[in-house]
């Protein structure tokens, strides 16, 4: 693991400003540069003269918006980056027998973590075709974390142990975060009431709505 997982806050690079930007290109030359890769003909190049590329796999045509201007960035620092769209079938196979370089995806968890992490973590699912564990982790520490949070004896060490695997998780750099809501979006037939006070998590609240016969009256006068 990262030494800075017992040591250091994690806090993920923004490029709010272009000073950032500018600090944020010049950190990652540096970190290439370490790990080997020089710029040849203006392309990354290792020591045995592999070039350094990379390829985002999409389904929708509304993600390439966010991936192109990363693209664009990473062939600043010599990296040939390139951007392929393909129908629902080719993806869902690529997806499922791990043959991508680089995706958009999301990992959907509960607020009582289980079993179901080592499904997106374990070392076992990360040679099991259709698994969640498309990052490929390998990794025994990790095991043994997924392991505290699957036999957590109570709400407690639950909660330490998940705290756990998310910070060395995150120390780990294995995605590169886009976005978040701030706010869960819906459309609903206007005929429901809701409680004054919504409980703190979200989208729990979806499980509280009830039929207001007023609002379904009137619901049903308009539609005719």
């Amino acid at each position: 693991m990262p030494r800075e997982v017992f040591t250091t806050e994690y806090k993920n690079p923004v490029n709010a400003t272009p000073e950032e930007a500018r600090k944020n290109l010049s950190h990652a030359t540096k970190l290439l540069a370490e790990a080997g890769w020089k710029v040849k003909d203006g392309v990354l190049t290792n020591a045995a003269g592999t070039q350094l590329s990379a390829e985002f796999l999409l389904v929708q045509p509304d993600f390439e918006r966010i991936v192109l201007p990363y693209k664009n960035i990473l062939e600043k620092l010599g990296i040939k980056a390139s951007v392929r769209t393909v129908d629902t079938s080719q993806y869902q196979r690529r997806h499922d027998t791990f043959d991508f370089d680089i995706i958009v995806t999301t990992f959907g968890q509960s607020l009582s973590p289980g079993n179901e992490q080592r499904d997106f973590w374990g070392s076992a699912a990360a040679v099991k075709e259709g698994s969640h564990n498309l990052i490929g982790i390998k990794s025994p520490a990790i095991d043994t974390l997924i392991e505290k949070i699957v036999l957590a004896k109570d709400r407690a060490d639950l909660a330490a142990a998940t705290r756990a695997l998310d910070r060395v998780l995150m120390w780990n750099h294995f995605v590169v975060p886009q976005w978040r809501a701030p706010t869960d979006r819906m459309a609903i037939w206007n005929m429901f009431g809701r409680p004054e006070k919504l409980p703190s998590q979200t989208p729990a609240f979806l499980q509280v709505w009830w039929l207001d016969d007023a609002a379904a009256k009137k619901l049903s006068e308009a539609r005719g």
